[in-house]
């Protein structure tokens, strides 16, 4: 007995050392989709605070593709060390399981780090697109069946299931356009390339408020202080479109308790800073409160939104690409 007392003694104490020494070099942490989109923002905002506070540069590195689970899948088979880590989404880290028929990662196996904000979900259009508001959007869409093009960050991402569920709503037939993610989108937008796209606040937020492109709804019940002018999804007579995404941090699975522990506490650390909170909100996005920024919290809303968009994808009959 005294003997196995010893051994289970000594074999904790490379984890002791683990959490104490870590982290001895920089971090990656990759970022499922292209930069300038919401998930590459609210990475980069995180990473710049918990960089301090480890002592150590956290660098992203952008790994876009078949709706984030091509960079989903490379931060799942790294070394479970705690230097590569994965910012996902709800689309990548939740519906992705139900919209793909091969995944090479099941997001309730990954040792999740915490949550960095919810983003809420507006449809936007081109600023010289005919309509001016929902309704006229619907109407001029309904008129004119097969000929608007609405783009989003691609097939699984959190910006197509608000797509999704957005002409799940309406009954639109919209052309729908996948990019490599959410900037590449937006641009086409800006562009006056595409006609319309349902995304995040951190992508949309900047581009309203430059007068670029022109937010129809926020799928919010009410209306965003840093975008007054865009009514919600029930002034707009769609009451039923309520959609917000989210953003968050995973480690590989058998990543050890202390590494994960130290991790998360740099991530804390930044959403308690108040110039951190007023990045993340100017963008429209909500910083999470300290009870929903624990890794089981997370862990928590990962199992639910994976079984949630689950039913809803084979409710709608969409078949797995």
């Amino acid at each position: 007995m005294i003997r196995a007392l010893i051994a289970a003694a000594l074999a904790c104490v490379p984890l002791a050392a683990a959490g104490q020494d870590f982290p001895t070099r920089p971090i990656t942490m990759i970022v499922v989709f292209a930069p300038g989109g919401p998930t590459d923002v609210m990475a980069r905002i995180a990473a710049d605070h918990m960089g301090r506070t480890l002592g150590q540069r956290v660098v992203i590195e952008n790994v876009a593709g078949a709706g984030g689970t091509t960079g989903g899948a490379r931060g799942a088979r790294a070394e479970p060390d705690g230097y590569t880590l994965t910012v996902g989404s709800l689309g990548s880290h939740g519906a992705a399981a139900a919209l793909y028929k091969t995944i090479a990662y099941d997001a309730r196996e990954l040792e999740p780090v915490g949550l960095i904000a919810g983003t809420p979900g507006y449809v936007a259009v081109r600023k010289d697109f005919p309509a001016k508001s929902l309704a006229e959007f619907i109407a001029y869409a309904k008129a004119n069946p097969g000929k608007v093009t609405s783009g989003h960050a691609g097939i699984g991402s959190t910006p197509h299931l608000a797509c999704l569920y957005f002409t799940h709503l309406t009954g639109l037939n919209l052309v729908s356009t996948p990019y490599r993610g959410s900037g590449p989108a937006m641009n086409d937008l800006v562009a006056g390339q595409i006609d319309q796209v349902c995304d995040l606040a951190p992508t949309v937020v900047p581009q309203i408020q430059a007068g670029t492109i022109r937010g129809l709804v926020i799928a919010q019940p009410e209306r965003a202080s840093v975008t007054p002018d865009v009514a919600t999804a029930a002034e707009s007579g769609l009451p039923d479109y309520v959609f917000t995404g989210w953003n968050a941090i995973f480690a590989p699975k058998g990543t050890p308790k202390p590494v994960i522990d130290k991790l998360s506490g740099a991530l804390k650390a930044a959403l308690a800073d108040e110039t951190v909170r007023k990045r993340i909100s100017d963008l429209g996005s909500i910083p999470p409160g300290p009870a929903e920024q624990s890794p089981d919290a997370l862990r928590k809303l990962v199992a639910s939104d994976v079984e949630k968009w689950g039913q809803v994808v084979r409710e709608a009959g969409i078949a797995p690409q």
